[in-house]
C-alpha cells in the first residue's frame, strides 16, 4: 500500500465526521473498554448499548464486579447470550483484584493471561485505554483488511490470518493509536459491510485492491456454515405449594450457572410423555422423578449448532430418588423467578406461566 500517511489522515478525518456516539467511547477507562469489547463479541452495537449502561451502573468498578455474586452478574447479563463471556469477565475481575490491586494491567502479557482475554481484546483495551501501539483484528477489521489487500481464502486461519495481523500492525500510527483502531472498526461496521460495501462512501477506497479489481463482493471468501441440527427438548412446569421447580445448569454446559425449568432432549417428540429415556435424563439432571404431562405451549429457538423445538408442558413430581443430581435444584417463589438469572427461553416461559395459570 502506498502512502500510509495519507491512508491514516483520510481514515481519521472520516472518523471524526462519522463516528457514532457510543457510551463507552471517550471514557479512557480500561474497565469500560473491556466490558464493551466483551459484550460486542458476536453481538450488535445496537443491542449492547443498553446492556452496557445498565451493567456499568450495577458494577461501576472492577472491585464491585469482583465482589458481586456471579448469579447477580448473570442476571444483569441476561439476554446478551454467550454467557461464558460473562462468567470469564467476573473471574478475570477477581484475578485483577487479587493480583493487580483492582487496576486493569497495562502490560500486554498480564492482560493476555486474564480469563476470557485473547489477542484482539488485549490489543483493543491497551490501545484504546493506554494508547499502546497494538494491532486489533476482529470481524470488521478482518473484512476491511482482507479487501484492502484482496486476500482470498480462509482469513481466519493460517498464513492469510497471519498476514492480516502483520498488516494491522504495519498501518498503525505512532500516536493516537486508540482512535485509529476505533476508526478502522467503525469503517468496517458502517461502510465496508459484509453484504453491501459502500465503496463510493469509503475514504480509503483509493488504497483498496479489491475495489480496483472489482472483487469487493467476493472478498472475503464466505465460509459455508454447516446446517443446524434439529432437536426437540422438553421443559417441565412443576408447581408445589405456590413454588416452581427450577434447575441450575452445570458448569461446562451451554447455559452454565443459569436457572431453567427442568429440561432435556427427547427423540420421541410425538410420544414424549412416555419417553423413558427423557424420564431418565430428567432424573439424572435433577435427582427427582419427573413425568411430563399436558403440553402447554411450544417455542422455537436456535443455540449454537442446533435448531430447537421446545415443548413446554405440565410436570408431575413423583419425589426424590437416590440418584445424585447433575444440577442444583430449587423451588422458586414468584419473586425469585423475577430475580434469578435465566436463559432467554426460560425467561419467556416465566411469562407464559401467567397466561397458563
Amino acid at each position: 500500500m502506498h502512502s500510509l500517511a495519507l491512508f491514516r489522515r483520510r481514515l481519521i478525518l472520516w472518523f471524526k465526521q462519522h463516528a457514532r456516539k457510543l457510551p463507552w467511547r471517550n471514557l479512557n477507562d480500561p474497565y469500560a473498554v473491556w466490558v464493551s469489547e466483551v459484550m460486542l463479541q458476536q453481538t450488535t452495537v445496537q443491542t449492547v448499548q443498553g446492556y452496557f449502561n445498565r451493567f456499568i451502573a450495577a458494577f461501576p468498578t472492577i472491585q464491585s464486579l469482583a465482589d458481586s455474586e456471579l448469579e447477580s452478574v448473570h442476571r444483569h447479563w441476561e439476554g446478551l447470550g454467550y454467557y461464558r463471556r460473562c462468567t470469564l469477565l467476573h473471574k478475570a475481575a477477581q484475578e485483577i483484584v487479587s493480583h493487580h490491586g483492582g487496576v486493569f494491567p497495562n502490560n500486554y502479557n498480564d492482560a493476555l493471561n486474564l480469563p476470557g482475554i485473547g489477542r484482539y481484546t488485549a490489543g483493543a483495551i491497551l490501545s484504546i485505554a493506554f494508547e499502546q501501539r497494538l494491532p486489533i483484528l476482529e470481524a470488521n477489521t478482518l473484512r476491511l483488511h482482507a479487501r484492502l489487500l484482496a486476500i482470498r481464502g480462509n482469513i481466519l486461519h493460517g498464513e492469510s490470518n497471519a498476514r492480516l495481523w502483520r498488516f494491522a500492525e504495519e498501518v498503525l500510527p505512532r500516536k493516537d493509536v486508540g482512535q485509529f483502531n476505533q476508526a478502522l472498526m467503525e469503517l468496517g461496521s458502517l461502510v465496508c459491510t459484509s453484504s453491501s460495501p459502500k465503496c463510493a462512501e469509503c475514504p480509503v477506497v483509493l488504497f483498496c485492491e479489491s475495489a480496483k479489481q472489482g472483487l469487493q463482493h467476493e472478498i472475503p471468501t464466505v465460509i459455508k456454515k454447516l446446517p443446524k441440527e434439529n432437536r426437540t427438548e422438553v421443559a417441565l412446569f412443576v408447581r408445589k405449594r405456590g413454588r416452581t421447580l427450577l434447575m441450575r445448569h452445570a458448569s461446562g454446559g451451554r447455559w452454565a450457572g443459569l436457572w431453567d425449568f427442568p429440561r432435556a432432549q427427547t427423540e420421541s417428540p410425538e410420544t414424549f410423555t412416555t419417553d423413558q429415556q427423557l424420564h431418565r435424563r430428567l432424573l439424572d439432571l435433577t435427582g427427582r422423578k419427573l413425568l411430563p404431562g399436558k403440553l402447554l405451549c411450544t417455542l422455537k429457538h436456535s443455540v449454537t449448532k442446533y435448531k430447537i423445538m421446545l415443548l413446554f408442558c405440565e410436570g408431575i413430581d413423583a419425589g426424590r430418588s437416590n440418584t445424585t443430581p447433575i444440577c442444583e435444584t430449587r423451588w422458586a417463589s414468584a419473586t425469585e423467578l423475577r430475580k434469578l438469572p435465566m436463559n432467554s427461553t426460560a425467561r419467556k416461559l416465566t411469562g407464559k406461566q401467567v397466561e397458563i395459570r
